[in-house]
């Protein structure tokens, strides 16, 4: 399973957040793209019309166990996924950005 850790990501890297709603109401990557794991399947085609063509997907939850398998489910299905390991809690751990739903500084749960 390909995977980077946080510091890997640079500012203009595409991020898929695969958490379910209340987590990413609560806090989130800004620029990230929302798809819940229990929602992926039905909403593959969000994803194949917003990342970037011939780039990297990097797949992020909250600690990067549900993340690794949607990263290794795009991976089969011919994308360039890659787990962030340790999720959205090394995210907020190492001081990036998290926001709420409103723009306005969030928290991990």
């Amino acid at each position: 399973m390909p995977t980077v850790v946080v510091d890997d990501l640079a500012s203009g890297d595409f991020l898929l957040d695969v958490r379910e709603d209340d987590e990413w109401q609560a806090g989130h990557a800004e620029g990230a793209l929302h798809i819940p794991m229990s929602d992926f399947v039905a909403r593959y085609g969000e994803l194949t019309e917003a990342a970037p063509q011939d780039g990297r997907v990097h797949v992020i939850c909250r600690s990067g166990a549900r993340s690794a398998q949607v990263a290794m489910y795009l991976g089969q299905q011919g994308i360039d996924a890659v787990n962030v390991d340790g999720g959205m809690q090394v995210w907020e751990a190492t001081g990036r950005p998290v926001v709420d739903d409103k723009g306005q500084p969030g928290t991990v749960i």
